[in-house]
């Protein structure tokens, strides 16, 4: 099994992350006692250590006191008082409408109500039919109520808390009155420009579907489609992931070279890229991740300094958790974070166990990297959502080959699209029939009896998957492998 080295840096970055996440069991108002506590144990231990213990005190009760201030002015409304009421108010927009089944939602940011300024975080309820563009400053008059509680396995009411969302406002009527400016209004820019230009002249669910994978956004999936990616164990594809990022810092890094653009120059290149994929696509747990460990990278390597992966994945998790501590609950946040420690873990080892079964060399990585998420990514499917796909590994070595083609194309459509339109259509087309493929998989592994398990057998199934994960963890402990 790998074997991780700890270093100082590892240390005092989980200090961080411990801290910042211990906020949400025990608010710290007075970090000067603490702090003190911690000093007085660490002076008893050798001196070699004592002195990194004291560093890992300080960042932690720190971390701990920021974590506790922002869930304080997470957890303020000025709006939640008004219950009940009607008012007018302006907000902007913030995200794409939600689809339900008798009305649609969007979050969006209030800046006035009846006439006096207010900065507050929403959710918008608006009945089906059209809605306000991401973006959109919009007029409204709406009643302030409270979100739902718990209810068929949902509870609202907390979702939205941790989010910073404590009022929902019922949409009686709304106008568009213009459209937000600054870094926001440069996001909405990236993010049209890259929906428009990523796949011209493709319509329905091909071009929905490659929508979905390089911006995050199921919306325009048909529920169906939705459920066969969820049964199969595939609808990671749908929130972007470190892998968007590798490849648009990859190319970017690419075309300097090819163009003879200095190292240095070429990272601060990928760097801009990855800041400006990360505005158009939102800041989603998996790709502030993938972003924060892959600008690490290039900072370190223009400073001489480089490090390892485990420390851009803590920088990863203390730039969320330091934001907002109560990510720590996100489902997005959990399994993006334990695939990847999975990935650095169990990847290569079993990638190694699987050098002597007869499979073409390409195929064994896939099956290896997928069978480590798959294992531990199993009970927190259970806690959070009660169903577990049983076929996840097969449907992923059928569909990972070709996602990378899907990225390629998507992303080179779009960089050609302004100067080469015929170009661009052209690979939006034979991008078409890669997603064509993609959902075929998704709905011919879905279809498969038995292909999601949820109550008992969920249960189960995780327990079977804690079972495997404990053998496998036992056996690279052992150094054995296949005889073949």
């Amino acid at each position: 099994m790998t074997r991780v080295r700890v270093l100082p840096a590892h240390v005092i970055a989980l200090a961080c992350v411990v801290g910042l996440a211990s906020a949400n069991a025990v608010r710290l108002h007075d970090p000067v006692s603490v702090f003190l506590g911690s000093l007085a144990v660490s002076v008893v231990v050798p001196r070699g250590p004592a002195r990194l213990a004291v560093a890992a005190a300080v960042v932690l009760v720190a971390s701990w006191w920021w974590g506790s201030v922002r869930l304080g002015q997470l957890d303020r409304s000025v709006l939640a008082p008004s219950l009940g009421t009607a008012a007018r108010l302006e907000a902007v927009v913030t995200s794409e409408a939600r689809v339900g089944s008798f009305a649609q939602r969007q979050f969006a940011r209030v800046r006035r109500v009846d006439g006096r300024p207010v900065d507050e975080r929403v959710q918008l309820e608006l009945p089906l039919g059209r809605a306000p563009p991401q973006g959109a400053l919009i007029s409204l008059l709406a009643v302030i109520k409270a979100p739902r509680g718990p209810s068929h396995g949902f509870d609202e009411r907390t979702w939205l808390r941790r989010q910073g969302i404590h009022v929902v406002l019922h949409v009686d009527a709304w106008r568009l009155v213009g459209h937000r400016g600054g870094l926001g209004g440069a996001a909405d820019a990236l993010r049209d420009w890259l929906r428009r230009a990523s796949s011209p002249g493709v319509h329905g669910q091909r071009r929905a579907l490659v929508e979905g994978v390089l911006l995050g956004d199921d919306g325009g999936l048909s529920d169906n489609l939705k459920q066969a990616f969820r049964r199969s164990g595939l609808y990671h594809l749908l929130a972007v992931s470190g892998q968007n990022v590798v490849l648009i810092a990859g190319g970017v890094l690419g075309l300097c070279v090819a163009f003879g653009i200095t190292r240095a120059w070429a990272h601060l290149a990928a760097l801009a890229a990855i800041g400006a994929y990360v505005l158009a696509v939102g800041p989603q747990p998996s790709v502030i991740r993938a972003a924060v460990a892959g600008a690490a990278v290039s900072v370190a390597w223009l400073l001489g300094r480089l490090r390892d992966a485990w420390q851009g994945l803590l920088l990863a998790a203390i730039a969320l958790l330091a934001w907002n501590p109560y990510t720590l609950f996100d489902a997005g946040f959990q399994l993006s974070f334990a695939a990847v420690v999975a990935i650095f873990v169990l990847g290569r080892p079993l990638t190694r166990e699987l050098e002597g079964y007869p499979m073409p060399a390409l195929l064994r990585p896939i099956l290896a990297i997928s069978a480590a998420c798959s294992l531990v990514t199993a009970p927190l499917l259970w806690l959070q959502f009660g169903r577990v796909p049983i076929f996840g590994i097969a449907a992923n070595a059928l569909v990972e080959p070709v996602v990378p083609l899907l990225l390629g194309l998507g992303f080179g459509a779009a960089a050609v699209d302004p100067v080469a339109p015929p170009v661009a259509e052209l690979l939006a087309w034979l991008n078409g029939w890669v997603a064509a493929y993609i959902a075929a998989c998704a709905r011919v592994v879905a279809a498969l009896p038995g292909a999601q398990l949820s109550g008992r057998g969920a249960a189960l199934a995780t327990a079977g998957a804690l079972g495997v994960g404990a053998l496998v963890l036992r056996r690279l402990r052992g150094g054995r492998t296949p005889s073949g």
